[in-house]
């Protein structure tokens, strides 16, 4: 019996109970060509995140552009293509193209002394109706102001105003101007514009005359820099001193 418990824990011993195969102390070390493995997938890995980041760069402009023009074209399509679909007319883009060349004479039929008759009898009728007055009167704003006409733009002038602290300035619009009297002399304030959202809202603020920048741009070179975030036109910007 005695030799049987020996034989029995001779294994037990051999086992080495101390010993953990787990641990990374006592694990081999990474072999070299394992390293380069990993070296190299990290460097695959960056080179194809930043060859993914920027073709989703140059994507992205291109599918926003397309796809407003795309809702754009289905939206100007949708006046006159029912018309068609119930004569059993069906071509593509036959009711964008009526659609502009409706717009074309209407432009045309305005211009003339009774389109502009018709045009004031209908502009009376809307100014006299309680909610759409008001939306009429701000939409007519807007487009007044990327009017072709400049003597009726509701912005005159572009402009540079120092804002909102010294050593920085904000483009805006002048759209009419004001004389502020004082005890001594009279000071002519200049009503300017500052879109904060593109050309829809923004701040007003009355700046004298004297400090107001006046560079060379036209109204719809304003307005296409202020779109542009500044992108487009930086070329025409004057130098300030």
């Amino acid at each position: 019996m005695a030799e049987e418990k020996e034989s029995t824990s001779v294994p037990l011993s051999q086992g080495g109970a101390g010993e953990d195969p787990e641990d990374p102390a006592k694990s081999p070390p990474n072999s070299p060509s394992s390293s380069t493995r990993k070296a190299c997938f990290a460097v695959l890995q960056s080179w194809v995140s930043k060859k993914f980041m920027t073709g989703c760069v140059v994507l992205f402009p291109v599918a926003v552009t397309f796809f407003i023009t795309w809702w754009l074209f289905q939206f100007v399509d949708g006046f006159f293509s029912p018309i068609y679909e119930r004569l059993g007319i069906d071509i593509f883009g036959l009711g964008f193209v009526t659609s502009l060349i409706f717009v074309f004479l209407i432009g045309v039929f305005v211009s003339s002394w009774m389109g502009a008759t018709v045009f004031s009898l209908g502009e009376w009728l809307i100014k006299r109706m309680p909610l759409m007055k008001h939306i009429y009167s701000a939409s007519k704003q807007i487009s007044a102001a990327i009017s072709p006409d400049q003597n009726t733009s509701a912005f005159k002038e572009v402009a540079i105003i120092r804002h909102p602290r010294v050593g920085e300035y904000a483009f805006g619009f002048i759209t009419s101007s004001v004389v502020l009297q004082r005890e001594n002399v009279d000071e002519e304030l200049c009503s300017v514009f500052v879109p904060t959202n593109h050309l829809y809202i923004g701040d007003i603020f009355l700046v004298n005359s004297e400090e107001i920048i006046r560079p060379n741009l036209s109204i719809r070179e304003g307005i296409e820099i202020i779109v542009s975030g500044g992108v487009s036109g930086m070329k025409n910007y004057p130098h300030l001193d």
